[in-house]
This record gives C-alpha cells, structure tokens and sequence, in this order.
C-alpha cells in the first residue's frame, strides 16, 4: 500500500516536475500497486485552491482515489508519542498533520511518497519512504 503527502500532491497537481510527483505518476498508473489517499492530506490539498475552477477540477480528480482516515483516537495518540519522541532528540516536526500521516504510515505499514523534511527522522522509526524498485 502506498500514499503521498500533500507536499507530492501539489506539486502534481500543478504540473511541476519533481521525482516524487513523476513516483506517484508511475503509482498512479500502475494498477499492480494500491494507492490510497488520507483524509487530511486531501483536505490539505482542496484547501489550497483560490479559484472555483481550479478546486473542482483537483476534486473531481481525487474523488477517483480510494480514501483512508489517518485520524482516530489510536492514530493521534501514536502521533504524540512519536512526536515526543523525536523532540527526547532535539528535533521538532512542525506540522500537526504530518505527525498523523506519519503514524498512520508507520501502523498500516504504508510507504508514503514525500517532499518534506519533517518525515525523513520517522524513518529511522519505521516510516518506509516510496521508491521505485
């Protein structure tokens, strides 16, 4: 199972070429492998649009997706401790919500395409960062 952050998704949905953006083009058009969208990362993503047009067309494109919800109460517990964690290390991850997509990913045991600095100290904690084979 693999999903993306929405760093992945807006650069992809904006037509910016980057690894991770061409990674989740390749996931997304492979049908040997399960792609699964969370919930906060497609609000994440609709939030961003200023212009109506703009917003119907990403969310008619992502209603197509399977959707997963990386909240619940064992999810945000998990966030955090890992959270708690990482601080023990002197290290702070900023945003609240990648603290979720993270520990969803960790729990479910779903790689998670990325391009953002706050997931690379998960790693080492379990987060398994998507590359191609």
């Amino acid at each position: 199972m693999i999903t993306a952050d929405s760093s992945v998704w807006i650069d992809y949905l904006k037509g910016a070429y980057t690894t991770q953006s061409q990674l989740l083009d390749n996931v997304l058009n492979d049908s040997s492998k399960e792609f699964v969208l969370l919930d906060v990362v497609l609000m994440e993503v609709l939030r961003g649009y200023r212009f109506e047009h703009e917003w119907q067309l990403a969310n008619r494109l992502l209603s197509r997706l399977s959707v997963q919800t990386a909240g619940g109460e064992k999810t945000a517990r998990s966030a955090a401790a890992l959270y708690r964690q990482l601080r023990k290390t002197g290290i702070t991850v900023r945003s609240p919500i990648d603290l979720l997509v993270g520990s969803w990913c960790i729990e479910s045991g779903c790689a998670l395409i990325h391009n953002d600095r706050d997931f690379a100290p998960m790693q080492p904690l379990g987060l398994q960062a998507f590359a191609l084979d």
